[in-house]
């Protein structure tokens, strides 16, 4: 692509550098920023640097927050003895909008990938095992995406926690597999949950 300007190409490229963004895209969103007004693009690009600077992750299940702990796990009406475990803040999102859980969180920060060099200690897995060993928790939920990478991390994280006295379970199979929990539909991803089974170790032999 050609450009009639070096700043409006280095915007455009960066621009692009984002997950979904191709180029024509790109060009659009900048084309649409600079007829904007200043105080338009200054509120992004605040907003954004704001996000930056200023963000913190909760100290207890290490979902995006704006303090150290988040509203989730500070909140009076979760139920403290359900924990559902999730790969990011955007399953947390899927999740709380369907209504259908009320019970805490814990973020792992990704899945373990030994093709793409996630291993274990990569993840938010010994703070989970932190707070199962504090007491209080009764049943752990895992809700990881219907993939390969998905089911290794269920099978790992069953195998640090079935000799505590919790119960572990998987969200039911509404979601095929392959799916990302990001995209499921409400109603898919609700029924997922409130129907969700006792892990089963008889599945990986």
């Amino acid at each position: 692509m050609n450009f009639s300007s070096k700043l409006l190409e280095a915007a455009v490229n960066e621009f692009a550098q984002l997950p979904g963004i191709g180029e024509k895209t790109a060009l659009r969103l900048v084309l649409h920023l600079l007829n904007e007004p200043a105080s338009g693009v200054e509120r992004f690009t605040s907003a954004l640097t704001a996000l930056k600077n200023n963000i913190q992750y909760c100290q207890v299940c290490r979902n995006i927050s704006d303090h150290p702990v988040c509203e989730i796990c500070s909140s009076p009406r979760r139920d403290r003895s359900l924990v559902c475990v999730v790969e990011d803040t955007r399953d947390v999102m899927a999740i709380e909008n369907t209504n259908q859980y009320t019970g805490l969180y814990h973020v792992l920060g990704g899945l373990i990938s030994p093709i793409e060099g996630v291993g274990p200690a990569d993840l938010h897995i010994e703070s989970l095992i932190g707070r199962v060993q504090e007491g209080g928790i009764t049943e752990i939920i895992l809700a990881l995406n219907a993939t390969m990478e998905g089911d290794t991390t269920i099978f790992y994280l069953y195998k640090k926690l079935k000799d505590f006295p919790v119960s572990v379970t998987t969200i039911a199979r509404g979601i095929s597999f392959g799916g990302e929990i990001e995209y499921a539909d409400e109603v898919t991803l609700g029924r997922s949950i409130a129907t969700r089974v006792p892990y089963q170790h008889s599945l990986f032999k």
